[in-house]
Order: C-alpha cells, then structure tokens, then sequence
C-alpha cells in the first residue's frame, strides 16, 4: 500500500484530521508536543520511504523549517513532492502579503518539478489515485 508523509504546520492544526478522514493510503503524522532524537531519525526514514511527501502550509504555522523542507524536497525528489498552502485555518488567516509569498513558493516548487494543490480536496484526490 502506498503511503504519504503529513509534513508541514502543525500547532494544533486540524488539517491532517481532515485530510485522513479521506485517504484510501497509509500515512506517516510526524507532529509530537516534544522532540527526540529518536524521532527526527523516524522523521527522515518516513521521508525515504513514503511514496508521497505533502506538506500543508496554514495560518498556524509559527516556523519557516516546513517551507524549507517542501523546497528543499521538490529539489531533491519532485517526483513525490506535493505542497499545499490554506488560506484559513479556524479562525486564522493568511495576510495579502503571506499569500502572495506562498503563492510565488508554489511557482517555485512547481518548476522544480512538484506537485501543487489549493484544497485537502485535491490532495486526497490525488492520493488516492496515484
């Protein structure tokens, strides 16, 4: 079966529970509270195996690592590379300015040779029949 690695923002951020909910595929979730070593060294296994490796940018995103991590894979290994960004996330919005920033973040990927999505619809969808 195949499996997709669920990076990008975590804080509490509900979209991996409203993605999984539509998956046909396995999935790695690496969000914890706290961080081991152990689990950094999960981490980039995950990243090696997985046949997908999404990252979903929200509002709720308080670091920059993810959108390192999503350029640095769509480099590296586009072919299994998906980004996504969500205007809204509860009550939290991007500002004009983000938006226009991320939006430029997907041309980049894209040209890179990754995929790029607007909704967990589209994400899902692709998922599940690639």
């Amino acid at each position: 079966m195949k499996k997709v690695f669920l990076g990008g923002t975590c804080n509490h951020s509900a979209w991996r529970d409203s993605l999984i909910k539509n998956l046909k595929i396995d999935y790695f979730q690496p969000c914890a509270d706290t961080w081991t070593k152990k689990m950094m060294e999960e981490e980039i296994k995950q990243k090696n195996e997985c046949d997908f490796c999404l990252y979903v940018i929200t509002p709720k995103m308080t670091g920059v690592y993810s959108i390192a991590e999503v350029v640095d894979d769509s480099n590296k290994r586009p072919h299994k590379t998906i980004f996504c960004y969500l205007t809204n996330d509860e009550d939290e919005k991007f500002s004009e300015h983000q938006l226009k920033s991320l939006e430029q973040t997907a041309k980049m990927i894209q040209q890179n040779g990754a995929t790029f999505f607007k909704t967990l619809h589209e994400v899902a969808d692709y998922l599940n029949n690639h």
